[in-house]
């Protein structure tokens, strides 16, 4: 046989091959290798440990608070005797596959919970199967680790979701309070950033952002996409490659540097520290001269002229949570949310303007669908900037109607009517979105009544709680968890004021926000206090 019909069967033989790496020669930069056989904890074993809600008035919503927890326990997994996987996972209740950006966001509420089940190790499993390059696959098939044919496309069009792996350690040690993760995490969030660096970022355009599309950003059919190039036959727009600067994408890439500098910081990593803290600016940055518009008051997508697109969607305040906007940009996208031709529907926030021509009263996905998680987003952006009223309205809102059809259905659902008292329709417009899930949609009943609707933010690395009145009936939470701590927190409501009763079984600080006024509480273990507040 010749050399050259030789050279040719090496050919033929290298294209047959899988393109794929073998799960089990994934997740290099990650340190965990093996599952530890921990069991799985059930809601009924697991109730009495969970903090515990008080809001005198509103039974409806401790009752879907508990009723959360139980569908959160039901779906917590456990590896398949054969398979890579390295931690027990909760399940988003989607599908027989993990997601990426579904496991950020159930941290935010899971974390609540850690001294029970460690939700935060469901993200192991992601680091687990970090591909060489670094890139880790939004979608992972549970029974082998493999990465699944939906995190595919052209140019790795669908390969990642939003990058907010850090985002959802950091939450989570801020209750915890233990940041023995951040040493094994590191190195893989660093690779996966690179990655991203080279294969999202848009060099040859003039905005120099990131690019991203329905199926990666997790906006599945936003109508974002139309009018993009199509990736290749067989591909539609929503798998697009072309390098528009994407909102959201390019916001995410800014938190995904200022977590990083976090980390850094915490390890004692200074000059990286530094680093990263000047890429999150730069970023920053190009969003503010590129996508805000000044005549309208919302953050846009760009093409890759970087020309801005038509499209208003709930991805606008995006650059609100990550702390990009200006006061003044605050102000103007918080004008904008409360306009009810826009956002601020029977039931905030809608995932497209509601005068945006596909706008579907019933949601039909992403084309005004009311999502948890882009409502959680938004929450906490107004927090952060001074909205808290405003916050606590959207949260009172979006809580009163899952309560609603929670009465009508007895079950949580993954997505809402902004318009309807009901859940709201799928991509298709005819079938209803998917019951039973909780999945992220735990972040309203969980995440938001104990932080926005009570008040209550805990900041283990400071050993400290800060708690703002928001509510005028008897309202708390007791056996919350600070940093090991177990604290319980009541303000019963009186005549005229609040009388407080405060215990924790370790020392712990909280500062109680009430008619603008600080009142600092030292809390030392089992010597409660009883005192009434005006």
């Amino acid at each position: 046989m010749s050399q050259v019909m030789n050279k040719w069967i090496i050919v033929v033989l290298y294209l047959l091959l899988p393109t794929t790496i073998p799960a089990q020669e994934r997740g290099m930069f990650f340190e965990k290798k093996s599952y530890d056989h921990q069991p799985l904890p059930t809601y009924e074993q697991s109730k009495s440990q969970l903090p515990i809600p008080i809001l005198s008035g509103h039974p409806e919503w401790i009752e879907l608070y508990w009723k959360s927890w139980e569908i959160a326990f039901s779906h917590l997994k456990s590896p398949e005797p054969t398979s890579p996987l390295v931690s027990n996972w909760i399940d988003e209740a989607l599908s027989p596959q993990i997601f990426q950006w579904d496991t950020h966001f159930i941290a935010m509420y899971g974390r609540y919970a850690h001294h029970i089940f460690p939700f935060i190790h469901s993200h192991d499993n992601f680091y687990a199967a970090q591909h060489q390059d670094g890139m880790i696959c939004r979608v992972i098939n549970e029974n082998d680790g493999s990465d699944h044919e939906w995190g595919g496309g052209p140019d790795n069009a669908r390969a990642i979701n939003p990058p907010l792996f850090g985002w959802a350690e950091i939450e989570t040690y801020k209750v915890t309070g233990d940041k023995s993760r951040f040493k094994m995490i590191l190195s893989p969030l660093e690779h996966y950033t690179e990655w991203i660096e080279r294969h999202r970022k848009c060099k040859d355009t003039p905005h120099q952002l990131f690019w991203s599309n329905g199926q990666a950003s997790g906006m599945d059919n936003t109508p974002r996409d139309y009018g993009r190039k199509l990736p290749g036959d067989g591909w539609d727009y929503h798998s697009a490659t072309d390098h528009a600067g994407w909102i959201d994408m390019s916001a995410q890439m800014v938190m995904c540097y200022q977590d990083l500098a976090y980390i850094c910081t915490e390890l004692g990593y200074t000059a990286k520290a530094g680093k990263y803290k000047g890429k999150a600016n730069d970023i920053a940055k190009r969003i503010n001269e590129w996508l805000w518009d000044e005549k309208t008051g919302l953050y846009y997508d760009v093409n890759p002229e970087g020309e801005k697109t038509p499209w208003i969607t709930a991805a606008t305040f995006w650059p609100m949570f990550a702390g990009i906007a200006t006061e003044e940009q605050c102000k103007r996208l918080v004008d904008n949310l409360l306009r009810t031709d826009l956002f601020w529907r029977r039931t905030p926030v809608p995932s497209l303007a509601a005068n945006q021509s596909e706008y579907d009263p019933m949601g039909r996905y992403w084309k005004g669908g009311v999502w948890a998680p882009l409502n959680y987003m938004i929450v906490e952006g107004l927090k952060k900037n001074g909205y808290r009223e405003v916050a606590v309205q959207m949260a009172e809102k979006h809580l009163n109607t899952i309560a609603e059809v929670y009465g009508k259905t007895k079950t949580i659902w993954e997505v809402y009517s902004p318009e309807m008292n009901c859940p709201a329709t799928d991509a298709g417009g005819i079938n209803m979105v998917k019951p039973n899930f909780v999945g992220w949609t735990g972040l309203v009943p969980i995440s938001m009544l104990i932080e926005t609707i009570l008040g209550i933010e805990v900041y283990a690395p400071g050993n400290s709680i800060s708690w703002h009145i928001t509510q005028e009936v008897t309202h708390g939470i007791k056996q919350l968890r600070c940093n090991g701590a177990t604290v319980d927190l009541v303000a019963e409501k009186t005549a005229h004021s609040f009388k407080l009763y405060l215990r924790s079984d370790q020392t712990v600080t909280v500062h109680i926000y009430y008619n603008n006024q600080c009142h600092t509480f030292n809390l030392r273990p089992d010597q409660p206090i009883e005192e009434v507040m005006r």
